[in-house]
């Protein structure tokens, strides 16, 4: 991919595996024909913020399933499961009736409402939450700390690994994310850098040199974020405390 943004189109289609000079060339087309600048401050706003927001959420959720017993929360959750089998594609439409009707469209919260809490996230969560000790939670009480505070400053502290693995899932799905932010976000300034890539496609004739270079610097964040926090991923991911 990164050759393949040195070299120029024909360079690309003929199958040329080394760099080229043709990079500068590349950016500049691409500076020229999108905004680039834009949507790399789209795609890194949502995505933070549909990051922290979804996190937040889903573990209040998972640490609520898990910690308090309730007699109807597992009839919750298995409607909440159920939810993962449904393809996004058949409710598009009835969410964007949803919030055409109450006027969020080009909204940030009619991009973020339908990915802010995911049965996915709240089930790993409170997949973690079972290996959380609950003689430290009656400690707390005992001692005093309120169930806020316990959430806040032991729950989070020790799920280190789970919010990492979260982070890496979720960043990478919000910045990825082309088909709901294509719908619901029609305002040109809007625009993403899977937007962005799509546009560079819809041409008579496309350059790929200028392409390809627009998919590396589109895959750049989600490499970054995942080198960050691959230490913790696996462990996330299996719940694991130490």
């Amino acid at each position: 991919m990164f050759c393949a943004s040195t070299n120029k189109s024909v360079d690309v289609i003929a199958g040329k595996l080394i760099p080229g000079t043709y990079l500068i060339e590349n950016y500049k087309a691409l500076i020229a024909n999108q905004n680039l600048g834009l949507a790399l401050w789209n795609s890194f706003r949502n995505a933070t913020v549909l990051t922290v927001l979804c996190l937040l959420i889903c573990s209040i959720a998972g640490y609520g399933f898990e910690i308090y017993h309730d007699k109807g929360k597992d009839v919750v959750f298995t409607i909440l499961l159920t939810a993962m089998m449904i393809p996004f594609a058949a409710i598009m439409i009835p969410m964007f009736r949803m919030f055409s009707t109450l006027k969020m469209v080009n909204t940030m919260g009619a991009f973020m409402l339908p990915s802010i809490a995911t049965p996915f996230m709240i089930m790993m969560f409170r997949q973690a939450s079972r290996s959380f000790p609950h003689d430290i939670i009656e400690a707390a009480r005992i001692d005093g700390l309120s169930e806020v505070g316990i959430f806040f400053r032991m729950f989070i502290p020790t799920m280190k690994s789970t919010y990492a693995a979260a982070i890496i899932i979720t960043f990478m799905g919000a910045w990825n994310n082309y088909l709901w932010p294509k719908v619901i976000l029609q305002n040109k300034d809007a625009i993403t850098m899977p937007m962005l890539v799509s546009n560079l496609l819809s041409g008579y004739t496309v350059d790929y040199g200028m392409l390809m270079l627009g998919v590396f610097i589109c895959t750049i964040p989600t490499a970054i974020i995942f080198f960050a926090f691959q230490k913790s991923f696996t462990e996330g991911i299996t719940g694991a405390v130490k």
